[in-house]
Formats: structure tokens, C-alpha cells, sequence
């Protein structure tokens, strides 16, 4: 082939190709969501400055970092991408809603090679939904990088399926440690290759429900593979995990001088277990919710909750662990999408869950521990945002309450007559949320 037919031949491939020539200003072509005008708290904001272009990010990388809305990098962000992009293991802590996803998504992606076919990532997470939403993350802020293949695969679902799956290329694993450590020893994932390990909650991923598995799988990863764990709450577990031999050398980042989010306003009323629902409805009456999260301490509480409130006349779905899987996939997605302003649900919702719209959380049951406390409350006030916990207590409570305030070194004041709005409601403009009469999944 001559060099003249040759140069006509690339000149007809890129005319049909859509891209961006050397020297255009391709963030004019990006599709940017609204831009978000509420306030945020220093949980966010107090960074070094830099922007996400100063770690020299691949550019179609970039293109869907900001597609996502995401304009800087957050503190947890800004310590944890260049020290991840070195290849180095971390150990980072830091508050909930502040941007862990992205801090650890971001690196992964820029180190992945497409001309690979092979695993080049697991991300662990020890819930199903957590799970969905961070490969929905994934694929949205990979989706310029030109094929790179992210795969979820979770217990509760078809195995064949994921077998089949696995049957073509992919390069990254979301994963809920039991299924992916099934399909690792059927020989059909295939890890000894894999460069980076993440765990997401990595306290709930080293308790003793999942450590045992999580042991089990890094035993079958390369020697050279790196690990990056990210937590609000380090308990023994992880503490343990920290001097075993699996952390070579960890990068430390600790950005929890204190443990609560600014930006969440704690109350509590005082009150007996038969007046909990008539509370309830006075709140739901007087604040101006936007998505609320109620949390009850048992599956059977939760759907009897969930009843009472759809008796009340409000929109209310709700979620528990022994759900079918598809029925929780629905919900999870249609209260993500802003079908309906309350779910009522157990502890299962506590972990990593991102909905913006959730400005209100109330503790119908008061937790028993202060970690439950604080993922719990953590579900409103994301990326630094407002957000209101209102925790209803009984006699039985009152040690409780007590003990969790001295351990989070936290305020949780008694509830007024009358909550300032400005505390919890967005700026006029944001997403609406669409009432809906509550229907049965």
C-alpha cells in the first residue's frame, strides 16, 4: 500500500469516526448535568485546590468525571488518586457521602488496558445494592474510554448468568465477596492477574461475616496486586488487617477529626413505643422532605411500618434483606429515580448508598451501636450537603442515646417545636421527587 492511499484510507476511517481534533476546546462538547447550586459544608470543600486534569488523567476519563457532575476532587479524592495511580496500597478513612467512590474508581480506570481481556480490577462490597450502584459509577464515568467492560455479580442472582458472562472480556468486578469467590474457585473468574483490589466498607468487609471469605480471595490474587481499603469506622477488625501481611507498606489517610457530617442536624423526641407512628405523621406533616430513609431494627417492623404510613395517605416503599432480589433491585432503582418520597427499610440500606435527594432520615427504632448510627444518619447530607436525622427514643433508648453521643463525640438535641428549614432544604431548582400512592414491589 502507498503512503498516498494509505493517508486517503486513514482520512476516510476518521470522517467516520466522531472526535475530538488536537487544540479543540472539547469541554464545550461535554453534556453537563444542571449545575448543583446547593450549599456544602467543608466535609467537601476544604480541599488543596487542585483540579481533576492535574493528575493527568486520560482525557475521555475526564470527559465522564465531569459528565458526571463532578467539577473538583473532594479531599478523600485529592489524597487518594495520585498515591492509587502509584500503585501503592491505602488506607484511607473518611466520612461517608465525601466521595470514597470516586477516589478509588477514578484511579482504576486510568490504570486499565483495554488491550487486555482479562480481570484487571475487583472492587468488594459487602451489599448487593452497593454493589448495582457502584458499577452503574463505573460504566457511566467510563463510558468515553472506549470499551471498557464492568461487570456486577452478586449472591441472589443467576449464576449461570455470571458464568456466561465471564465468558466474554471484562475488566473490572463488582462483586459481594461470597459470589465472586464462588466463581473464582469454579475456575471461571479468573484473578491471578488482577492489579488492583478494592474494598469499599472495608469495616462491615473484615467483621466476622465476610473476613474468612475475603482472606480466601486475596489468597488467590498475584503477588503483585495492590489493595485499597476505604472505611468511615477502622473497629479491631480492620485494625488487625492493617498489620497482617496482606497491606504491603499502606499509604494512611485519616480524614476524621470528627466523625459525624457537618452538614446533618441531630434530633431526638422523646417518646413510648405506641405514640412512635402519630409522631411520625406530625413529621411527615411539618417538614419539608424532599426522599426520606426511615430505619426499624427488624424485617417485620419494616413491612408493618411500611403498611401504617401507606394507611396515613403517604408514598412509601420498603426494603429488607429477605426481599427476592429482583423485588429489591425495583425499589432500589425506583426510589433512586424519585418514584416515591419515603422507603422504610432495615440496616441493609445502610452502606455506601448515594441518593442525593435524601434529605431526611429518621430512626424510628434507635440503633444499638454507634457505627450503625452513624452509616444510618449518613444517608442524608451527602457530598456535603444539608441533611436532617430526627431519632425517635423510648425509655429503653435513653443509655443509648447517651453512650453513641459521647463515642461520636456528637450534640443530638432535643427536637423543637419548629425545625429552620434552612437546615435541611435544598435551594429552589433541584430534582423534583414525584408522589406516587405506594404499591407493593
Amino acid at each position: 500500500m502507498t503512503f498516498s492511499v494509505a493517508f486517503n484510507w486513514l482520512i476516510a476511517l476518521f470522517s467516520l469516526v466522531p472526535f475530538i481534533r488536537f487544540g479543540d476546546d472539547w469541554k464545550k462538547s461535554l453534556q453537563l448535568p444542571p449545575k448543583d447550586t446547593r450549599v456544602r459544608t467543608s466535609d467537601v470543600t476544604s480541599t488543596k485546590g487542585n483540579e481533576f486534569e492535574d493528575y493527568c488523567l486520560k482525557r475521555e476519563l475526564l470527559m465522564g468525571i465531569f459528565e458526571m457532575g463532578w467539577e473538583k476532587p473532594s479531599p478523600i479524592q485529592e489524597e487518594s488518586i495520585p498515591i492509587a495511580l502509584s500503585g501503592r496500597d491505602i488506607l484511607a478513612r473518611a466520612k461517608n457521602g465525601t466521595g470514597k467512590s470516586g477516589a478509588y474508581l477514578i484511579p482504576m480506570l486510568e490504570r486499565i488496558d483495554l488491550k487486555k481481556d482479562y480481570i484487571q480490577a475487583v472492587v468488594m462490597v459487602p451489599t448487593r445494592e452497593l454493589a448495582l450502584q457502584v458499577s452503574q459509577i463505573s460504566i457511566q464515568i467510563s463510558k468515553h474510554l472506549g470499551g471498557v467492560k464492568v461487570m456486577a455479580t452478586t449472591g441472589g442472582t443467576n449464576l449461570r448468568d455470571d458464568i456466561m458472562r465471564l465468558d466474554e472480556t471484562v475488566h473490572v468486578v463488582i462483586a459481594t465477596p461470597g459470589r465472586i469467590l464462588d466463581l473464582i474457585k469454579k475456575g471461571v473468574a479468573k484473578v491471578d492477574r488482577v492489579q488492583m483490589m478494592v474494598m469499599d466498607e472495608a469495616d462491615k468487609l473484615l467483621s466476622q461475616d465476610f473476613v474468612v471469605l475475603i482472606e480466601d480471595i486475596i489468597s488467590f490474587l498475584g503477588k503483585g496486586r495492590q489493595i485499597l481499603l476505604y472505611s468511615a469506622t477502622f473497629p479491631i477488625s480492620v485494625q488487625k488487617f492493617m498489620v497482617s501481611s496482606h497491606l504491603h507498606k499502606p499509604y494512611e489517610i485519616n480524614l476524621m477529626e470528627e466523625l459525624t457530617l457537618k452538614g446533618i442536624t441531630q434530633y431526638y423526641a422523646y417518646v413510648t413505643e405506641r405514640q412512635k407512628v402519630h409522631c411520625l405523621n406530625t413529621l411527615f406533616s411539618r417538614l419539608q422532605i424532599n426522599q426520606s430513609i426511615i430505619f426499624c431494627n427488624s424485617t417485620q417492623r419494616v413491612e408493618l411500618l411500611a403498611k401504617k404510613i401507606t394507611q396515613l395517605g403517604y408514598s412509601c416503599f420498603y426494603i429488607h434483606a429477605k426481599m427476592m432480589q429482583e423485588y429489591r433491585n425495583r425499589v432500589f432503582h425506583d426510589f433512586r429515580n424519585g418514584l416515591c418520597r419515603n422507603l422504610v427499610c432495615t440496616d441493609l440500606f445502610t452502606r455506601g448508598i448515594d441518593i442525593q435527594a435524601v434529605n431526611v432520615v429518621i430512626n424510628f427504632d434507635f440503633p444499638k451501636n454507634a457505627e450503625t448510627y452513624l452509616h444510618r444518619i449518613g444517608r442524608s447530607g451527602r457530598f456535603g450537603h444539608l441533611g436532617l436525622a430526627i431519632n425517635l427514643i423510648t425509655s429503653e433508648d435513653r443509655f443509648n442515646l447517651k453512650s453513641i453521643e459521647d463515642q461520636l463525640v456528637t450534640d443530638i438535641k432535643p427536637i423543637p417545636g419548629s425545625i429552620d428549614k434552612s437546615l435541611y432544604v435544598a435551594l429552589p431548582g433541584d430534582r423534583p421527587v414525584h408522589q406516587e400512592t405506594w404499591r407493593r414491589p
